[in-house]
């Protein structure tokens, strides 16, 4: 239906000017309602939508709008029945529209069905009817250039300008409108907070020069390089730094051998006992007071006399339930790794498949005396070795356990071979893996199984011994 001046009104325009007019449009059941019977307030017999402003006209309810969801046109009376819910919470608003939908089709009523928008639609079309903004992702701009004036004009006065004019100045270019904004709007919009995304936010005031940054690691990468390549003649006359001199000796010390234990609440060896275990050759449940190493303690030192290894002194052991503070070099410090046969132990492992670590690493098990060892473990193959330890008796304590001593001596046993075989025994870590044949049998019922051969890469930095010492 066309205005007095011959322009084909847009139903949202229309609605978006009737709303900033306060004058709401009326649902009919007729497209020229001329009686009062005519009106309705039940969108589900209501056919078309009557408007008084800015001229009396009217629009069927299922005509198509400008309003896009879901790549399809709403109708006008899906945005009118999303305009009349604006203030309720979203499940009344789903349950309202489910009700008129039920009420379109049934007998008697107007037929058709109410379009349920989600709710960044519902608040970007509410915005838009309000005056609130003047442009919309989901609403399709208008095609004429007079409909687009209209739609400037009642921008002003949806924005709260009365009698809102829109001005066209003679030096537009294409037809590019010139518009007065409200200063009531103006204000409101002064007083917004702009929002950023990660762009805008991220992006800095000034450039921010790192020259500095690389100055400086240049003193610390660089200068050990330049002296070697560039030897001063100076520095022949210079006599040597006694502080220097410790610092070369302890840089070419031994790296300490990694035992990896397992963090599981049911392994019968952890931090608090596991240095009684190894370094006296007695078991005490990890939860006894007589275990007596702190349950807390997150590192722990062992020193054992390997002859193979090295003869003149003792090794230090380093003794950790957890890889979270390993460097990626620190894995070739791993000699064992004790195990319940629960695989998650191994998800933070350089190697997370069983069959893969037991190749590079002594996997050892130990469980109760008389009990069988877990399939699992079994099926793991020769990489890991199985121990008994006699069960605790509580009045006993640790008297009469003299067979923890033979299980202890054949655990350190296995540890020094596959050392051996890994190369320590020659340069410290690393090396070509060479085949081992089985371990024999350790009294006290102790069954062995030996690894096969495997390979462990890479150096070891002398960083781990500062850090964890």
């Amino acid at each position: 239906m066309e205005s007095a001046d011959g322009t084909l009104l847009d139903p949202l325009l229309s609605l978006r000017l009737s709303i900033a007019s306060n004058r709401t449009p009326i649902p009919t059941t007729s497209a020229d309602a001329t009686a009062a019977s005519d009106a309705t307030e039940s969108l589900a017999i209501a056919t078309h939508l009557q408007f008084s402003e800015p001229n009396r006209q009217s629009f069927p309810l299922d005509a198509p709008t400008r309003f896009i969801s879901s790549d399809k046109p709403v109708d006008l009376r899906s945005i009118y029945f999303a305009w009349q819910k604006k203030d309720v919470a979203i499940p009344d608003y789903i349950a309202s529209a489910q009700q008129l939908n039920e009420e379109l089709s049934a007998p008697g009523g107007a037929g058709g069905k109410v379009q349920n928008l989600v709710f960044v639609e519902r608040l970007d079309l509410i915005t838009w009817l309000e005056g609130a903004s003047d442009e919309s992702e989901y609403i399709k701009p208008l095609d004429s250039d007079a409909t687009a004036a209209q739609a400037a004009g009642s921008a002003q006065v949806a924005s709260g300008a009365a009698g809102g004019v829109t001005t066209v100045p003679s030096s537009a270019v294409g037809g590019r409108l010139g518009k007065t904004i409200d200063p009531r709007l103006q204000e409101i919009y002064n007083g917004e907070r702009r929002m950023g995304d990660r762009n805008s936010i991220l992006r800095g005031i000034k450039p921010t020069d790192f020259s500095h940054v690389r100055k400086t690691a240049e003193i610390f990468l660089g200068r050990n390089r330049s002296r070697s390549n560039h030897p001063s003649s100076t520095n022949a006359s210079i006599p040597p730094n006694p502080s220097n001199t410790v610092l070369s000796k302890k840089s070419t010390r031994r790296p300490d051998p990694i035992i990896l234990l397992s963090p599981s609440a049911s392994s019968l060896l952890r931090m608090s006992n596991i240095k009684s275990f190894l370094d006296s050759g007695v078991y005490i449940p990890p939860d006894n007071a007589l275990a007596g190493s702190s349950t807390t303690a997150n590192i722990l030192h062992i020193s054992r006399l390997l002859p193979s290894i090295e003869a003149s002194r003792p090794l230090r052991f380093i003794l950790v339930d957890t890889p979270e503070q390993f460097k990626p070099d620190y894995w070739s410090r791993v000699v064992a790794v004790f195990t319940t046969g629960q695989t998650w132990q191994f998800k933070s492992y350089k190697w997370q498949s069983p069959p893969d670590l037991f190749k590079n690493v002594l996997g050892i098990y130990v469980g109760w005396r008389g009990e069988d060892v877990p399939g699992t473990v079994k099926g793991w193959g020769r990489g890991v070795v199985s121990a008994q330890v006699e069960k605790w008796n509580q009045s006993q304590g640790g008297q009469g356990r003299w067979r923890d001593r033979e299980v202890v001596e054949g655990i350190w046993g296995q540890v020094e071979e596959s050392m051996r075989s890994r190369g320590w025994g020659r340069r410290g870590t690393g090396g070509e893996v060479r085949s081992a044949e089985s371990g024999g049998g350790v009294g006290g019922g102790f069954d062995w199984l030996y690894l096969s051969s495997g390979h462990v890469d890479g150096s070891v930095a002398e960083a781990y011994l500062t850090t964890v010492s």
